[in-house]
């Protein structure tokens, strides 16, 4: 496939860095092997993408070696699938899958489990080798994938800006009487036409009253001439998101959204300034909402004020770990990616969200793209 982008893709070189930590890791904690899916994990260990189905397609890592496992039909079909080099190991239709790994493993060692497997995989392998030598194996995988490598970094930095991008050109073409159907079509063509990965992953376009529906309204809204406009959209880069909202009126005047508007810069703001290295992430919720309370909304979840969490993790997928919430004491370390966007609603009016993404470097947070500007102006401080 060609690649028409300033910004290197993953490396196989640096997908065995992955496997050499991850080997590390199970040794450390007596696991003899992990069972990856069809999951992003699988994606991030191998560059293997392979979409889930009924039967086990994935990749078995034991201390010295690589084993795809896949049935036999599709034997033919993965080994044309960029990826790394590996043995393939196949069974049949009427085969079990989970006696394969089991055969793999050996007879005695300990299997740590890809934490997005579906249960019908576990209940076969608790069948096959017993429940007492299964492991969760989400933080052998989450703690590595957590913590981006610079090569990520550029990827989402890149990302990041083809959106940002795709925000101008959609904000030049509003105006009154538009639909966001036509807003989310045009977004999808532009991200394509950018080189993201299939165009856009999502697109949300809200306008007035559904602006303070987090994830949007059902139906097809058509744009009135003092709306709340609110566009949250992203696309992928060799498998890794970008996410932006931006909220905003085409004309000023309206002080009651402006005044609003402010607030929830701030409180952006506010989660950008407490991201030291070594906070626990809730501190950040924490800052949020001490923002808000100052100016009489919430507390807590309560409306007006922050319904949701003050932000999530980005990367293979869109929402993974650190997620930036109350009770999480996940201390923030050098390479975590994570999202600022302490949404403000408003019920029954309008809701504002700012959404921009920070990366933790050593010197501490530096964000992806610059907030918006002001309540008119979405784009760059």
């Amino acid at each position: 496939m060609s690649w028409n982008h300033p910004v290197p893709r993953i490396t196989n070189a640096e997908r065995l860095e992955r496997l050499d930590r991850l080997r590390q890791s199970m040794e450390a904690t007596g696991v003899e092997g992990l069972l990856l899916g069809s999951t992003e994990s699988l994606n991030y260990f191998t560059g293997l993408v392979w979409h889930p189905s009924e039967r086990l397609v994935g990749a078995l890592v034991t201390r010295d070696r690589l084993v795809y496992i896949c049935p036999g039909f599709e034997r033919s079909r993965l080994e044309t699938l960029p990826c790394l080099p590996a043995e393939i190991a196949i069974w049949e239709e009427e085969e079990s899958s989970a006696a394969l790994v089991s055969r793999l493993l050996g007879p005695n060692g300990i299997l740590a489990l890809d934490d997005e497997l579906p249960l019908f995989v576990h209940s076969q392998l608790a069948g096959a080798l017993g429940v007492d030598r299964l492991e969760d194996g989400g933080r052998l995988i989450r703690d590595l994938r957590a913590r981006k490598s610079d090569a990520e970094i550029a990827l989402i930095r890149h990302a990041m800006g083809m959106t940002l991008e795709v925000h101008k050109r959609a904000h030049a073409m509003l105006k009154p009487g538009i639909r966001a159907s036509e807003v989310a079509r045009f977004i999808d063509e532009q991200h394509r036409a950018m080189g993201a990965d299939g165009g856009s992953t999502f697109c949300i376009v809200s306008f007035g009253v559904a602006t303070s529906l987090p994830h949007g309204a059902d139906g097809d809204q058509i744009l009135a001439e003092d709306d709340v406009i609110l566009v949250d959209t992203g696309c992928r880069l060799d498998g890794y998101h970008s996410d932006l909202t931006r909220t905003y009126k085409l004309k000023a005047g309206d002080r009651d959204f402006e005044n609003a508007w402010a607030i929830e810069r701030a409180a952006q703001q506010a989660v950008f300034d407490a991201a030291k290295l070594g906070a626990p992430c809730s501190s950040l919720d924490d800052a949020a909402r001490a923002l808000l309370a100052k100016h009489g909304l919430g507390p807590d979840y309560i409306l007006p004020g922050l319904p949701h969490r003050a932000g999530h993790g980005l990367g293979l997928q869109i929402h993974e770990e650190p997620y930036i919430v109350r009770g999480n004491r996940q201390p923030l370390a050098v390479g975590m990616c994570f999202s600022n966007e302490p949404m403000l609603v408003y019920p029954g009016r309008f809701g504002i969200r700012l959404e921009d993404h920070i990366y933790m470097s050593e010197d501490g947070p530096v964000f992806f793209t610059q907030p918006q500007e002001s309540p008119t102006s979405p784009f760059g401080i």
